[in-house]
């Protein structure tokens, strides 16, 4: 079945392969970002692929609050539905704390949390008027416990955001309105552009295939790749703040 899907930051990494990967799965695409020349070179890839596609874009910056409200209800507009919100946009950018970078751990925070918000927000005044909707909150595995060094905000964030979505699915137990919250691992992005690959690091495609996988089944929560991330969250909640140290 054809489902209608906004995804956020989707002009590169893993938003851009998850827009891939649902066209392939038969979906119809909206996708904002703040670099729309990429979102319409995206746009012309997949439709090169799959011409009967329906594929919307629009310039998105998350942490302009009143564009994201008016961009969610124009896709919805468009479309005359949205069936699904993946809430994708993000830095990594971050430093450690009292280090005199307060401006970088400022726009991670903003970015990050404040932005995923305003667009949760938006995503559930549809879904509410609709009654029903499948809201998708890409966090990461960093939120498992708190992160030490250049971490710190960014995994602070990414537990902000999934606790977001565990009160919201709480809150909708029952309804025809379902969240879902996604813990990546490594995956091969511009977000992971550092000079060696990190440990269990899967490859752009390889990772938002689990992540794809894990939002078509509307999993609750999923740690994608499952495997070794899974256990490894396990391990990340239980380590003492000495192993932790030396892994990060």
């Amino acid at each position: 079945m054809t489902k209608t899907i906004l995804i956020t930051g989707a002009s590169s990494g893993l938003g851009a392969e998850m827009a891939r990967q649902f066209a392939d799965r038969g979906h119809d695409l909206a996708l904002g970002a703040r670099r729309t020349e990429k979102l319409e070179a995206l746009k012309g890839e997949i439709l090169a692929r799959h011409p009967q596609r329906r594929i919307e874009i629009r310039a998105l910056d998350v942490t302009d609050d009143d564009q994201v409200f008016e961009v969610f209800h124009a896709f919805a507009d468009d479309f005359g539905t949205l069936d699904r919100v993946v809430i994708n946009a993000g830095l990594g950018k971050g430093t450690p704390l009292g280090t005199g970078r307060y401006d970088a751990n400022r726009e991670t925070a903003m970015t990050n949390f404040i932005g995923a918000l305003a667009q949760a927000e938006a995503a559930m005044e549809i879904f509410r008027a609709q009654e029903r909707g499948h809201l998708v909150m890409i966090s990461s595995m960093s939120a498992m416990r708190g992160m030490p060094k250049a971490m710190t905000t960014y995994a602070a964030t990414k537990a902000g955001v999934a606790h977001l979505a565990e009160g919201l699915r709480a809150e909708l137990h029952g309804t025809r309105i379902k969240v879902s919250v996604i813990y990546p691992g490594f995956i091969d992005s511009e977000m992971n552009d550092v000079p060696g690959a990190q440990p269990f690091q899967v490859s752009t495609e390889k990772g938002v295939k689990a992540i794809v996988h894990a939002i078509e089944k509307e999993k609750a929560s999923a740690s994608v790749p499952p495997l070794p991330w899974a256990p490894l969250g396990v391990v990340m909640k239980l380590a003492p703040d000495a192993v932790m140290k030396k892994m990060v």
